[in-house]
């Protein structure tokens, strides 16, 4: 695998985990008794997107280097899901 690949891997991994990280630990306006008159109660009650960055990247980081490791250190590929998973 190139360092392209990986980057491109990195990429995609890292908008996925954004997409999932992002409701973690968000406190709405309805949460905190204070809605701010025209904005919806469901609003966030602050700027919480650097600290969804900040995880999205390090769970990026150990899932990328977990699949580095399966794939470049152990030698594993996609060939090889019929091997590792039993006939039932």
């Amino acid at each position: 695998m190139t360092w392209i690949s990986l980057a491109a891997v990195f990429f995609i991994v890292w908008w996925v985990m954004l997409f999932l990280s992002l409701p973690v630990g968000l406190r709405t306006q309805d949460d905190e008794n204070n809605v701010v008159l025209g904005t919806t109660s469901s609003a966030p009650r602050g700027p919480h997107m650097l600290r969804a960055v900040v995880r999205a990247t390090l769970l990026t980081a150990a899932v990328v280097a977990v699949f580095y490791v399966v794939t470049r250190v152990l030698g594993y590929s996609f060939d090889d899901i019929p091997r590792i998973v039993p006939d039932f």
